[in-house]
């Protein structure tokens, strides 16, 4: 098994930071442990951390101190060299990596940014350490601005150079290629010659403006610019600057989708005309507004501005003058900040559709951990959901959270995605958050041509309690209601809701007309708990307060299946405070009835119970508890009592032991609907809308 990678690029803003992000997702994927290492970095003069560093340690919660994942910076690593002391870089350099390599399964190894002004001396150096450390490179040739001509003949030298020095170039990525480039013909003339022991793997990804772009909080972090107006706005992306210095007329001829208006603080008409375009549906869309020089508007144009219901985009101010403040801004291209879901997403989701992760994976890696870290069990949600694309429909059009997952889910491709509300308002609020939901269905309840429809099915599925059909009708024209009939009539695959409207509120219209399965008599729920290296599945912790014998055998069949759905598989262990025949009592006497009811329905299940937690999980515990057991000590689905006690239990461990809780998962409908928490994340989002995805996909035998 290859043990190590070494990405290095060949010259400056060659978007190396967004392969990295794609080879480590795809690195966890399989591997539990994996370190990043950055031999050299660069100086930064604010003192603060790396980049790259900071960029993949904070997104995939890399459990690594920050001082282990560097050796020197630039500066440092010139200043040795120049001294004759080589050797000493190389073998402190080493020290740092063979530290890491006994504590990791693979590492990730990133080579330095080319900022420096010497690029033949950090292209040698890249390669001497790789080498030194015997790592297998993948190359990273920037695109930009560059023929297919002047691609291949520039990365082919690139190549020959790196196995004379050698090198076994594993992959190398043409990053950034501009759009006419022909892919194929890149990848069948691109190929290793010197020292090849396997054919060298070419992906070829083309400039993706979102990335490459700086976005309104890169120009304020760049510049140090205060934020006056639209703090919530700065992830809009700035696709160039437009310094405004004549008259409005002429102005607006040059103002485009994505530009950035720099204007003195003082020119009101400017700053009044650049608001107002943006309201305006005749005008591009500007990203921001720049004063430079310090000034800013008067009272009475403050006032004006804060008298909108909310500035439409952000408004930033500059101490520098004009010319100074576009000279700067020459230097600022677009980075990847960790804290930018959107940019983080819009990388990764490029990188899956043009790197062949499967074949990059194969010829990386050739052995599984049977390891599954969270993030490798929230990757994998991802990849099941997008093997058969199903249709989700989300109601809370309003909701700018469900918004912005919908961006990132389109963006993965995890499913297709209806989105209900008033159609021109979650139209302006996308706008206003500068999403790009092209890829998505909207869907206006009271303006749809399948309301009377729904509300006919409606009064026929409820009129025995009493509905008529003008009621029927005005509940359809609630969204929720609307979206499970989606759902209902088969024009949706799955509902996800719950960011804005209460659970009973989300699953009252499933309750109504989706029903149960034949199979089920009663819906219960399952959280799927991401452990530090293993995902265990618990139930019932949302749905059943007191369930009986019956019905706690059917939430363990239930969960068991749920279980296999998602890659765990299933040892069943009925919990109970008393271990076999130990102990005695109502309660132990309902869990052992349903043991035994649901070992006559599924008794190819492995089950036990009763058993307490401890036994259940721990080996050792099991072993003198009940030893000989399938399930005690290692059992992976838990199935808890009553909601009091998998309630308070999932909590605990999910504090506690800083465990990601996903669900709750619903199960027993005909259909799948899931229930988001009012106080959600988008990555809770994203992760609900794939797990319903991959219900559906099992509704319909697709896995």
């Amino acid at each position: 098994m290859s043990k190590n990678l070494y990405i290095t690029a060949t010259e400056p803003q060659s978007g190396k930071s967004a392969v990295a992000l794609g080879v480590m997702q795809l690195l966890l994927r399989d591997i539990r442990k994996v370190a990043f290492f950055r031999p050299i970095i660069s100086e930064r003069v604010d003192g603060g951390r790396d980049h790259d560093v900071n960029l993949l340690l904070t997104h995939f919660n890399l459990d690594i101190p920050y001082e282990d994942t560097f050796a020197y910076t630039l500066a440092e690593a010139r200043e040795l060299i120049n001294n004759g002391e080589s050797a000493v870089l190389m073998e402190n350099i080493l020290n740092k990596y063979k530290a890491l390599e006994a504590k990791y399964d693979f590492v990730l190894c990133e080579g330095t940014d080319f900022r420096g002004k010497d690029a033949a001396f950090e292209f040698d150096l890249n390669a001497s350490i790789a080498a030194n450390l015997g790592c297998p490179a993948l190359l990273i040739a920037s695109g930009r601005d560059k023929s297919e001509e002047e691609l291949l003949s520039t990365t082919q030298l690139t190549v020959d150079s790196m196995e004379e020095k050698g090198l076994d170039v594993f992959a190398t990525v043409i990053n950034r290629a501009e759009k006419n480039v022909d892919h194929a013909k890149i990848a069948e003339n691109l190929k290793c010659k010197v020292n090849c022991s396997q054919p060298m793997a070419v992906y070829v990804i083309p400039e993706e403006e979102g990335l490459g772009n700086p976005t309104v909080k890169d120009v304020q972090k760049w510049l140090e610019a205060e934020v006056i107006y639209g703090a919530d706005r700065l992830e809009a992306v700035v696709e160039d600057f437009v310094v405004a210095a004549m008259q409005i007329g002429n102005f607006l001829d040059y103002v485009e989708n994505g530009s950035m208006v720099i204007t003195p603080g003082d020119r009101e008409d400017i700053i009044l005309t650049a608001l107002a375009s943006r309201l305006s549906g005749s005008f591009a869309d500007i990203s921001g507004v720049l004063l430079t020089g310090g000034l800013k508007p008067s009272e009475n144009v403050q006032r004006l501005i804060e008298g909108w219901s909310g500035a439409p985009l952000p408004i930033l101010s500059v101490k520098g003058h004009t010319y100074q403040t576009t000279q700067k801004l020459a230097e600022l291209y677009g980075r990847i900040d960790p804290e930018d879901l959107r940019k983080v997403s819009l990388a990764l989701g490029t990188f899956e559709s043009h790197v062949n992760s499967e074949e990059l994976g194969k010829r990386l890696i050739d052995r599984k951990s049977s390891k599954v870290t969270p993030k490798m069990f929230e990757y994998n949600l991802v990849e099941k959901a997008k093997s058969h694309r199903m249709r989700i429909v989300l109601p809370e059009g309003e909701c700018d959270r469900v918004l912005r997952a919908a961006e990132i889910i389109l963006r993965r491709n995890v499913c297709e995605l209806f989105i209900l509300g008033d159609e021109a308002s979650v139209k302006a609020k996308v706008s206003e958050l500068g999403l790009d939901l092209s890829g998505a269905h909207f869907v206006d309840p009271k303006s749809s041509d399948k309301l009377d429809e729904y509300a006919q099915a409606y009064f026929e599925a409820r009129k025995h309690k009493g509905i008529l059909l003008e009621d029927a009708r005005d509940r359809m024209l609630d969204a929720t209601y609307f979206a499970t009939m989606m759902v209902h009539k088969d024009d949706a695959d799955g509902m996800v809701s719950g960011a804005l409207n209460t659970t009973a509120h989300t699953i009252r219209p499933a309750f109504e007309f989706i029903k149960t399965k034949p199979t089920a008599s009663i819906v219960s729920s399952v959280f799927l708990m991401c452990m530090k290296d293993r995902v265990h599945v618990y139930g019932d912790c949302a749905v059943n307060p007191n369930p009986k014998a019956e019905q706690l055998a059917e939430i363990a069949i239930g969960s068991a299946e749920t279980a296999r759905i998602f890659g765990v598989e299933p040892r069943v262990a009925m919990l109970s405070y008393s271990t076999g025949s130990s102990g005695k009592g109502a309660d132990v006497d309902r869990v052992k009835e349903a043991v035994a009811l649901a070992k006559e329905k599924a008794p190819q299940l492995a089950l036990e119970g009763p058993l307490q937690f401890d036994a259940a999980i721990d080996p050792g515990v099991a072993a003198t508890k009940l030893p000989g057991s399938e399930v005690a000590g290692k059992a992976t689905v838990f199935i808890f009592p009553d909601l009091n006690t998998g309630n308070n239990t999932y909590k605990a461990v999910q504090r506690s032991s800083g465990a990601v809780a996903i669900g709750p998962v619903l199960q027993g409908l005909n259909k799948p609907v899931n229930d988001l928490s009012r106080g959600c994340t988008i990555p809770d989002i994203v992760n609900t809308v794939a797990i319903t995805a991959i219900q559906a996909q099992a509704e319909k035998g697709l896995i």
